[in-house]
């Protein structure tokens, strides 16, 4: 689990390329063909088969006689001893979804963007349903505004000048990022989508923000309760999270 880096990296075509063959793969409901990945990732065929044919060479693919890929054993290999911190962000998920039965979520950074791992979705028929797996930017959702907080100031300043049009607009999330910071939660209501509402905090290993809870709602449900969803989500956070006073 890892926060944004310091080094304020651009992308590389090809290990973009790579990692956009995995990403899909991985939240594929089935196998997939190989124009499936050049149309996902609108890329030449030649340059998407020599990836894949890398992938499935080293593990991290496998494919079937009919020629369809699935993610292989060495991906596997990566995930098969969860930490005791994944226990504990674990129940605490668990223990947030049982107190307000709203949609629970895990999420982590990967470079400039958001991606949801876990979900515990509500019992209510209108709810939110994230789809995991799926890069969505840093800001301003409620858990990337928790990563660019704690985030180094170097690439907090390189992410705002990339992603934030105006000197205006990025002062004000300047400040904005600085109460997320000192107040240890995160809000969206509304900002990426219309009705939903989101309340993060995010879970420590050491100085190092490893992952952000969300609980995430209607707005017409959460705000009616948003104080203590805030508390709630703040302290069960706090919980999961480790080397820290």
């Amino acid at each position: 689990m890892t926060g944004p880096t310091s080094s304020g990296s651009q992308e590389h075509r090809t290990v973009s390329r790579v990692t956009g063959i995995l990403e899909f793969v991985a939240r594929s409901e089935s196998s997939v063909r190989l124009a499936d990945l050049v149309n996902e990732l609108d890329a030449p065929r030649s340059s998407i088969h020599g990836l894949v044919h890398g992938l499935v060479s080293t593990g991290y693919l496998q494919v079937a006689e009919d020629g369809r890929y699935t993610l292989g054993n060495a991906v596997r290999a990566l995930l098969i001893n969860p930490s005791a911190q994944d226990q504990r962000v674990r129940a605490a998920m668990e223990a947030l979804h049982l107190e307000f039965d709203e949609t629970v979520t895990l999420v982590m950074s990967a470079g400039d963007y958001v991606i949801y791992t876990e979900a515990i979705e509500s019992s209510h028929v209108v709810r939110y349903t994230p789809v995991l797996g799926v890069r969505r930017p840093l800001y301003p959702t409620s858990a990337g505004k928790c990563f660019l907080a704690h985030a180094p100031e170097k690439y907090r300043e390189k992410y705002l000048n990339r992603h934030i049009p105006t000197v205006a607009k990025r002062s004000q999330v300047l400040e904005e990022l600085e109460k997320v910071r000192v107040d240890g939660y995160a809000v969206n209501a509304g900002e990426t989508l219309p009705d939903l509402q989101a309340v993060s905090a995010p879970v420590f290993d050491n100085e190092r923000v490893s992952a952000v809870i969300t609980v995430a709602g209607p707005i017409s449900r959460i705000s009616g309760n948003i104080d203590e969803i805030i508390r709630e989500t703040r302290d069960t956070a706090a919980r999961a999270s480790v080397g820290r006073e």
